[in-house]
């Protein structure tokens, strides 16, 4: 028989009404404006984000990691990537920050016309540098927790989770993840911002075919386990609308699914992802007429369809 152990709400009650009445809000870090202002990343929280291969998932998160070092001049972060080396992950920002586009940074074919684009890129990630660090071998948890604490980071990225080990040993494939996913939520109990980057299985859509489309996915097409969305106090994913041609440069229509939100309401986020340069703007600016006022462009018409086919009868609400 183990020991009871238990607290009486009367116990919580003045330390709870203290805090309520403080007028304090819980500590955030914001990653972006607009509708990305939304996403809430702060210590304690777990922000889970999927999709497909090559959706943009990790530059999405790279963009937040370097827009909260940027808002919050205080907060450090360290990210592991297993797929991608630092210096891929830098030009990738580089191209963001600069808006040189990535195949001419990861060619190395600079030149004069791009110097000043280029040194204001790197000005900004010379000023974040000193708070940002990334994971080196061995890509485990216990790395992760003995990173975090020598570097003092209050936000730690996975990316992606499937391929980071957890502590000691499990019985199966199963058993190891859902150890890794209780031990993550031991990170940010412990008061750290943690984003899980997570890999997605293919759905069926709506016709029966095993497909990554945005209407097919949903928190079950998240791979290897459900404990990664029971873990989560946010699960999103990052889903394609369509792609269309812009002044020559492809720029995909994408939105965020937001799938759970333990601490408020699940609303989706519609992007526009310009590839070429790894950089996601909100779209909600995509209809707004001269005086100021909003109807539906191409983007929102395509996330209401989309919305729509996903909660069939609900009577056509907004997203």
């Amino acid at each position: 028989m183990s020991d009871p152990r238990f607290q009486a709400v009367s116990d919580l009650l003045g330390d709870w009404r203290d805090d309520v009445l403080s007028g304090t809000p819980p500590t955030l870090y914001p990653i972006g404006d607009g509708d990305l202002a939304r996403i809430e990343i702060g210590p304690g929280l777990v922000t889970l984000i999927g999709g497909a291969p090559a959706a943009g998932k990790t530059g999405l998160v790279m963009q937040s990691v370097f827009e909260a070092l940027d808002r919050t001049p205080t907060l450090r972060a360290l990210v592991l990537n297993v797929e991608m080396s630092p210096s891929v992950l830098l030009d990738r920002q580089l191209a963001r920050l600069s808006g040189v586009d990535l195949s001419t940074i990861r060619h190395r074919r600079l030149d004069a016309s791009h110097a000043e684009a280029i040194d204001r890129g790197m000005a900004t990630l010379e000023q974040l540098g000193e708070r940002l660090a990334f994971v080196r071998p061995p890509f485990d948890l216990a790395n992760v927790a003995a990173s975090a604490d020598v570097f003092g980071a209050e936000l730690v990225v996975l990316d992606y989770i499937q391929r980071i080990a957890g502590p000691g040993e499990n019985g199966d494939r199963r058993g190891a993840f859902d150890a890794t996913m209780g031990y993550i939520r031991q990170f940010a109990d412990a008061g750290t911002a943690i984003i899980v980057v997570a890999a997605l299985s293919r759905s069926k859509d709506s016709k029966g075919r095993s497909s990554y489309s945005g209407e097919a996915l949903s928190l079950a097409s998240f791979r290897e386990t459900s404990e990664l969305e029971y873990g989560a106090d946010d699960a999103f994913i990052l889903a394609p609308i369509d792609d269309a041609d812009g002044e020559g440069e492809v720029v995909s229509r994408v939105v965020l699914k937001h799938l759970k939100s333990r601490h408020g309401e699940a609303r989706d986020i519609a992007l526009q992802f310009d590839r070429p340069r790894q950089r996601f703007t909100p779209a909600e600016s995509a209809g707004a007429t001269e005086n100021g006022s909003h109807r539906d462009g191409r983007l929102q018409a395509a996330l209401r369809s989309m919305w729509n086919a996903l909660r069939p009868g609900d009577g056509g609400g907004d997203p």
